[in-house]
């Protein structure tokens, strides 16, 4: 038995066990030691898997790593499964990165800063609860993927849910409620759909052992019954990653949730979805991966073509951001759709990317969110790189990062997948493969294209305030009680986004209207740039993206020995 994979999953599951305890301590102190809890839990969290990471033996990456097997359920020979490959292993070290991150940009800062969601608000905002669902997110996301045993996985890959509808529901924006219920319902759907192929995959083979059913390559099942249970399990993960036309209750989810759900959702939920292809839809089902791959990367074209179209149309920058998700992850199901090494490694080489990418993203907008009190970009006024120019050129990093520059991790995922639509396993149409690769290249010009448009309309031109008073500039002149993305919605008539949002002392401040640049004076607070708290939870992602973008062997060499074992591939 390995502690550390026990370890992994106990800390966080041990720190939010801690908070369930009464305190018998006032109010301030509570808030202090919340304030040190989430960032010293997350921040062990974090250590432990950087020890895996560097003790995992990297010249065997294709093996089985700190395995840990024992008795679960043995009535029904359900075994407690778990372990490391060069698959998982990075997913493992994205989850609690992000997830420590989350908490460095939550517990720093000003005591009174908005947008931090375990400070004191108008309404209230249970930072005492926001710690404990963080924590428990992190099990569930861990556990999903270090998990070798079918039901443990779906156990995993359910516990999640229901963390990250209540961040939404109770933390999000205006309409966080019908967002979280049609995330869960969404979700919920496919997940019924996920357990039926799990359940035809264990009654053919009597088996759930993920490890033994990718080396049996689908001995004992039939082509049909290979081609169903993909379907089904397809499905499921599809709803998840998500694919076109599945996809609907991501732009709402990502509107409506705070920052740190955002965060969490884009840079790791959504790869637990691509995860379950790479584990067990295509290694243990290999007939029906063959079958059903055409119409993967049919749904696939069509998500990177629609989610770039999606983005052209959007005003609101966080639903352009998510609806990016759409397509850049119709990259990653394009890559498992050739069913080649080169394209299965260029789809977990874009699931890194995209998290990483992706996070920052949603940081950087909610950053701009909590100093203009908007995220609609007519409203942002333009000229952010003369207000606030760090911020406006770490937006800028991100999004051309994004669209896929050489030399930033979001190139190698692209380019990977599209060249192994060029040449697709043995078995699948050439031609049709050379469409989908045409227009997946026609998706990267669209997303160069919507990336682009954005940053014209909200980080060059003319600066003009078209908002009252920024959130973050009232905090800052300590004029009036914090707001941000923790209180939308609780206090009595206030509403999420735009002037109304305001409070009407703020309003009354700054005199309404429109302002030129340079017309911040007496009257007008000044927004401040990115602080010390927001660089310390977005330089490592910009570190990252750096690094795999200029060495992506350094990924490259994980994944690559495991995805040659799954498909077969000397």
């Amino acid at each position: 038995m390995s502690w550390l994979l026990i370890a992994l999953l106990g800390v966080p599951l041990a720190g939010a066990g801690v908070l369930l305890v009464p305190s018998g301590a006032d109010t301030a102190a509570r808030q202090r030691l919340l304030r040190v809890h989430g960032p010293a839990v997350s921040g062990v969290t974090f250590a432990l898997s950087v020890v895996l990471a560097v003790t995992f033996d990297h010249g065997d990456a294709a093996r089985m790593q700190f395995v840990t097997d024992l008795a679960w359920i043995p009535g029904l020979d359900l075994r407690f499964h778990l372990g490391v490959d060069g698959i998982s292993l990075p997913l493992v070290v994205l989850t609690t990165l992000l997830t420590f991150l989350c908490f460095v940009y939550l517990c720093r800062g000003r005591a009174d800063g908005p947008g931090q969601l375990l400070s004191p608000k108008r309404g209230g905002n249970r930072p005492r609860a926001l710690v404990f669902t963080l924590l428990v997110l992190e099990v569930g996301m861990i556990g999903t993927f270090l998990a070798l045993d079918l039901l443990l996985f779906f156990v995993f890959f359910e516990v999640v849910l229901i963390p990250m509808y209540f961040v939404i529901a109770i933390w999000g924006g205006r309409a966080r409620r019908a967002a979280a219920t049609k995330f869960i319902l969404y979700t919920l759907l496919g997940s019924v759909v996920l357990l039926l192929g799990l359940l035809i995959i264990w009654s053919q083979t009597g088996t759930l052992d993920m490890t033994a059913l990718a080396q049996a390559r689908g001995t004992g099942m039939s082509r049909p019954v290979q081609i169903i249970a993909f379907l089904a399990v397809g499905i499921g993960l599809a709803v998840k990653t998500p694919m076109w036309p599945l996809h609907t209750w991501l732009p709402d989810a990502h509107t409506e949730a705070p920052t740190v759900g955002s965060v969490l959702l884009a840079g790791v939920l959504l790869k637990m979805g691509t995860y379950g292809f790479a584990r067990i839809a295509i290694p243990v089902l290999p007939d029906g991966a063959a079958a059903v791959a055409p119409w993967l990367g049919a749904f696939a074209v069509i998500g990177i073509i629609y989610g770039s179209l999606a983005c052209l149309a959007q005003r609101d920058l966080k639903r352009m951001i998510a609806y990016s998700s759409v397509g850049h992850m119709g990259f990653v199901l394009l890559g498992f759709a050739t069913l080649t090494p080169v394209g299965i490694n260029g789809a977990l080489f874009g699931n890194i990317a995209h998290g990483l990418i992706t996070a920052l993203l949603f940081f950087v907008a909610g950053a701009i969110k909590e100093r203009y009190g908007t995220s609609d970009m007519p409203a942002l006024g333009g000229g952010m790189l003369t207000r606030l120019p760090h911020l406006g050129s770490l937006l800028t990093f991100a999004c051309v990062a994004s669209l896929g520059l050489p030399g930033l991790a979001g190139f190698w995922g692209e380019m990977l997948a599209l060249l192994g639509a060029f040449e697709p396993a043995t078995g699948l149409s050439g031609p049709l493969y050379l469409v989908f690769m045409a227009l997946g290249g026609l998706g990267t010009v669209l997303t160069a294209a919507y990336f682009l448009l954005m940053l014209s309309r909200v980080t060059h031109g003319r600066s003009t305030e078209t908002v009252h008073v920024p959130l973050l500039a009232v905090a800052t002149t300590d004029a009036l009680p914090s707001t941000g993305p923790g209180s939308e919605d609780d206090a009595p008539g206030s509403r999420a986004g735009g002037e109304e949002d305001l409070p009407a002392a703020a309003v009354a401040a700054d005199g309404g209207g429109t302002h030129p640049p340079g017309a911040a004076s007496a009257g007008r607070p000044r927004m401040p740039d990115v602080m010390g708290y927001e660089l310390a939870a977005w330089v490592p992602l910009i570190a990252l993206i750096l690094l795999f973008g200029l060495w992506p062997k350094a990924l490259l060499l994980l994944t690559d020995p495991v995805v040659r074992t799954l498909v077969g591939a000397p």
